[in-house]
């Protein structure tokens, strides 16, 4: 009898739990129907648990949320694509509740589980559902279907696929703008399935119809459509039909329209070919960079340099380039900073001459804004133009700002500049690079923020690898006894720092230098007062044992840990201990 009973068990806890009034009970059940399914099998998932499923729906949106991602991968319990109709009804009844994300996941389980399903079963079950859900009562139902035309009008005889179309069609004229907005978002995932006579006729009509919506975030969505249909439609229709669109679109009186436009433009001046990108979207593009709202202007000075590659460098600095000096002294900051963080870019596109002509003046008021965003992605992309003027003009021009940079009080760009400085050392070479940037490094090993002085020691790795073990001794290390000395410098954090930048710069000088030059000034910092110089020494002593000879280990390195290990600090002796049994460990494998 008892084991007669236990396949009923499974059921009967997901039943109970279901019901339970703690919601994390019921999501756990929900998260374990794969596992109950497996225990029911096939058939008895398909009889008892989709029609339980299917009655109880009404829970948390977080419970159906759960419960619509479940069941999109829940053809394999049913019994494979043959029996993957019976999904759709659970699923149906989610495509209709209020909450948006559980009605997407559950669109988005019915189009994985359609995709799947046999034409035969498309016919017979799937396309009724769309159908259905499409004259919907409720309006929740209408949105939901919009997203599975794409699905099953493959699959549909001739007359079904005039059907799907017109239905189609009266869900873009529907009265709720929920539903149209669904319809026009849903609009190219469609068309791409849809023959290309009815794609011009039947499709570009309800896409006109989108366009010319009263509501302005139907309007919007029909501008990814316009990228969508032209990247479908033949060159000379899509410049009859998108182009205007555009056009009017990019003159709309709702700003988040022009939003949109602007932010989607290199994907529609991609749709609508060059030569009608030159006539027509260019004026268009010129009027969104001078818009009246900050927001459009953004999105605009954020495409600049992708619009001017599709461009001559004519056109590029006869139309745009006035409009990138407007903007560059913008009122807004984030316009400034859009701005900044593409006109680079610019510089392969319009070429040497006039980059420094009209551009180098542009950089170098962004370098001097007075806000840190709009300097710091200036910086960041400073190698495009390097490329394009050469080293010389960039050190004349750009590097006193950039040096002045180097000192701003926001620590994101001194950041930002140590981060380019191993960039711009092996761009300037030795010689300059001590004259000017030399000093600069140093410094920053004692700036007041942790990122600035980690950042610097990484730096101090980096120009070693570029200039040689024999630069770094010269330049480096006399300065890093310097920093460790009490007297220069009281403040032991400074101190560790050093102890960090010895530890990446051991392994780029090699042993010898090493051991006449750096590990003296760890030895010395051993006797340091501050418990957490002491344990970073004994850290540093660890990471010098695979560098230097045995011999050096034995002589100096083991005395010095020995020594640490009898600290009155318990992390020091730890840090020691771990450093001698290191060294032990060595010495057993050798």
């Amino acid at each position: 009898m008892a084991a007669f009973d236990e396949p009923l068990y499974p059921i009967a806890v997901l039943i109970d739990e279901l019901k339970n009034d703690d919601i994390q009970l019921r999501l756990n059940s929900i998260r374990r129907l794969s596992t109950i399914a497996r225990a029911l099998g096939e058939e008895r998932t398909r009889k008892e648990l989709i029609p339980f499923l299917s009655e109880n729906n009404d829970d948390d949106d977080e419970v159906l949320l759960a419960m619509a991602e479940e069941l999109g991968v829940f053809v394999p319990y049913v019994g494979g694509v043959e029996h993957a109709h019976v999904l759709l009804t659970p699923l149906e009844t989610l495509c209709t509740v209020e909450e948006t994300c559980v009605r997407d996941k559950a669109v988005e389980s019915l189009c994985r589980i359609g995709s799947q399903m046999r034409e035969i079963d498309l016919v017979n079950w799937f396309i009724p559902l769309v159908k259905r859900l499409a004259a919907g009562e409720w309006f929740t139902a209408r949105v939901s279907a919009c997203g599975l035309f794409h699905i099953v009008y493959p699959s549909a005889p001739e007359l079904l696929k005039t059907e799907l179309r017109t239905i189609y069609n009266q869900l873009c004229q529907d009265d709720m703008p929920m539903v149209r907005r669904s319809a026009a978002s849903n609009l190219g995932k469609f068309a791409a399935t849809v023959e290309y006579a009815h794609l011009k006729d039947d499709i570009m009509s309800i896409f006109e119809e989108l366009t010319q919506d009263d509501q302005d975030s139907v309007r919007l969505l029909a501008v990814e459509g316009c990228a969508a249909l032209g990247k479908l439609l033949e060159p000379q229709d899509c410049v009859q039909r998108i182009l205007p669109v555009i056009v009017n679109f990019s003159q709309d009186k709702s700003w988040r329209v022009r939003y949109m436009v602007a932010n989607q433009l290199y994907e529609l001046c991609e749709a609508v070919g060059p030569e009608p990108t030159r006539t027509d979207l260019v004026p268009a593009y010129v009027r969104l960079l001078r818009d009246n709202e900050a927001e459009v202007r953004i999105a605009a000075a954020g495409k600049v340099t992708k619009f001017c590659r599709i461009l001559d460098a004519e056109l590029a600095i006869e139309h745009i380039l006035p409009c990138v000096k407007e903007l560059s002294s913008d009122s807004s900051q984030h316009v400034r900073s859009a701005l900044a963080s593409v006109i680079m870019g610019m510089a392969p596109v319009l070429g040497k001459d006039a980059t420094i002509e009209q551009l180098l003046p542009i950089f170098l008021s962004l370098l001097k804004d007075e806000f840190p965003d709009v300097r710091l992605n200036i910086i960041s992309k400073l190698d495009q133009v390097n490329q394009v003027i050469g080293i010389d003009l960039l050190s004349q021009s750009l590097l006193p700002a950039i040096v002045e940079l180097a000192e701003d009080r926001h620590w994101r760009v001194r950041l930002a500049i140590i981060e380019y400085i191993p960039l711009l050392a092996s761009q300037l070479g030795v010689r300059f690079f001590d004259d000017k940037l030399g000093a600069l490094c140093m410094q920053w090993l004692q700036d007041k923020v942790y990122s600035i002085r980690d950042a610097a020691a990484n730096n101090l790795k980096r120009l070693a690898e570029e200039f040689g073990p024999e630069w770094a001794m010269q330049h480096i290390i006399p300065q890093t006894w310097q920093i460790l000395e009490m007297s220069s410098n009281p403040h032991y954090l400074y101190r560790m720092t050093i102890l960090h930048a010895i530890s990446l710069l051991a392994p780029v000088m090699g042993s010898e230098i090493t051991c006449s030059k750096l590990l003296p000034v760890v030895v010395t910092a051993s006797k340091d007062r501050v418990p957490n110089i002491k344990f970073n020494v004994a850290k540093v002593l660890q990471s010098l044992i695979p560098i230097v000879d045995q011999s050096v280990v034995e002589k100096t390195i083991r005395p010095c840990l020995v020594e640490l290990s009898e600290d009155p600090d318990v992390d020091v002796r730890f840090f020691a201990n771990q450093a001698i049994q290191s060294i032990d460990h060595v010495m057993m494998s050798s």
